[in-house]
């Protein structure tokens, strides 16, 4: 038995200015080559489908393609919702779609549904946890003390009932960490000491009962305690932070209980995500990748007017460029506790416009920086 495990497809989202709507359908294409060559059985899909909790036309198109195509290919999918989901727009026919082997669970109900999916010589139980939060699963077990993302999680599958003598396979959304290590983030997923995108730590362990974990939620592809519990990570790069990553879709080979093999094959975007730096000048020499998302360090000591319209004439996609000179260590290294005291607005925007200009700010550009201030609440209309 073969089955693919895919997770964070973020149908819908844009880097920068720039739609991803081509790159998404390529690399689903892609995915599904994989899915019809290596003739898997079924393809586990670990929440974020969507981007946006209200997806575009554009995005249910991309979702309904590929769906499409794999039910017109015999292969089962198991999909379940992620934090950026909303649980009753992804659960929308789904009753329908089960006649067509496409099984979603998005709305959390008190318990995990189960599947068994048959090859002729192997069966393996397909569980699958929608993202759920400790006040959804308080609701179903009143009498239980749920306090935290670990004790619903746990409480579910206490609760559940799971035959340890088979072949037990789990797909979920949660931000589940190693007994010493968290995972290595992407870096689009949003960060903080105890949770990522506001979803907190879970330990490995509670999914001690099965035999293959597949998990999304974290974008660069890792196992998380041991091989068989690991993270998909992102089809696409979404952020300067992932540029290095390799993207992969890991292949699940089931011969029996206990005897699973992982497979990681490469994924090959239409347009990479790189991050370049050097002088101006000098970047503009090597076309290589041209159609490429870039992000760009100039190094140059002096600013560069237009510097965007300028890099943008031999790289059309860049999303970004930034500065590394004395000026910008500079900056850096101010402690910014100490600059405001007791100076005025003015005084604050006239230093900052020296420090990165040596030039003393007109007049016309202060009064544009005060509306913008009044605007935004920083400071008061009277000002």
């Amino acid at each position: 038995m073969k089955l693919l495990h895919l997770a964070d497809l973020h149908l819908g989202r844009s880097l920068g200015d720039y739609s991803l709507f081509q790159d998404q359908k390529y690399i689903l294409d892609q995915i599904l080559a994989i899915a019809v060559r290596e003739a898997v059985d079924g393809v586990l899909i670990a929440g974020d489908v969507y981007d946006k909790s209200i997806p575009s036309e554009a995005a249910t198109r991309l979702l309904d393609g590929f769906l499409r195509i794999l039910a017109e290919s015999g292969i089962c999918t198991y999909m379940i919702s992620g934090n950026h989901d909303s649980d009753d727009r992804l659960q929308y026919g789904s009753t329908l779609f089960a006649s067509s082997r496409i099984y979603i669970s998005a709305v959390f109900d008190g318990h995990m549904i189960r599947h068994t999916l048959e090859d002729g010589q192997t069966a393996a139980n397909i569980y699958l946890l929608p993202f759920i939060k400790a006040s959804q699963v308080r609701h179903y077990y009143p009498e239980v003390r749920i306090e935290t993302y670990e004790d619903a999680v746990r409480t579910v599958l206490e609760n559940a009932d799971i035959k340890d003598d088979q072949i037990n396979i789990m797909v979920a959304h949660q931000f589940v960490t190693g007994s010493s290590d968290d995972p290595a983030l992407g870096g689009s997923e949003g960060a903080g000491a105890k949770s990522v995108g506001t979803v907190e730590k879970i330990g490995y362990d509670c999914f001690h009962r099965f035999d293959y974990v597949a998990l999304g939620h974290i974008h660069s592809p890792q196992q998380v305690g041991r091989p068989e519990i690991r993270y998909a990570g992102s089809p696409l790069k979404y952020s300067l932070s992932e540029a290095e990553n390799h993207k992969s879709v890991p292949l699940i080979t089931i011969e029996g209980k206990g005897n699973i093999t992982i497979d990681l094959l490469p994924l090959s975007p239409l347009r990479d995500l790189r991050h370049v730096r050097g002088k101006l000048a000098d970047l503009l020499q090597g076309t290589e990748g041209s159609e490429d998302f870039l992000y760009a360090t100039l190094t140059d000591e002096d600013f560069v007017d237009e510097a965007m319209t300028i890099f943008r004439q031999v790289y059309p996609n860049t999303v970004k460029i930034d500065y590394d000179n004395t000026r910008t260590r500079e900056v850096e290294q101010v402690d910014i506790s100490q600059i405001a005291g007791n100076r005025s607005f003015d005084e604050l925007i006239g230093d900052f416009y020296r420090q990165i200009y040596q030039c003393d700010i007109s007049e016309e550009e202060m009064a544009i920086m005060r509306m913008a201030a009044r605007e935004a609440g920083v400071i008061d209309a009277t000002d």
